[in-house]
């Protein structure tokens, strides 16, 4: 079993409200050094089987089709290393 993470974020010309309260909000909890905030989506896929080209290449379908609106988001699709699935589940 194999781990496909894919991240879904804002393209930077969409303005995100929702990072900019936080961004906001961050220097009455003491953080002042943090310039900017954008917030995002994570799908972490368990995938049975072998994550070859043709895998990852459905996964991105999936990713385009489903996961992310592509008029105002950008994603990307990884691939997670055996022994970094472990650890999460730890």
């Amino acid at each position: 079993m194999a781990r496909v993470v894919v991240d879904v974020m804002l393209k930077p010309e969409i303005l995100d409200p929702q990072g900019q309260a936080v961004q906001r909000a961050l220097p009455r909890l003491g953080f002042d050094a943090i310039s900017d905030v954008r917030q995002g989506k994570r799908f972490e896929l368990e995938v049975d089987g072998p994550v070859d080209d043709a895998a990852l290449a459905r996964i991105h379908d999936l990713a385009e089709s489903f996961l992310a609106n592509t008029v105002i988001e950008d994603f990307t699709v990884k691939v997670e290393e055996a022994a970094d699935v472990a650890e999460a589940a730890k």
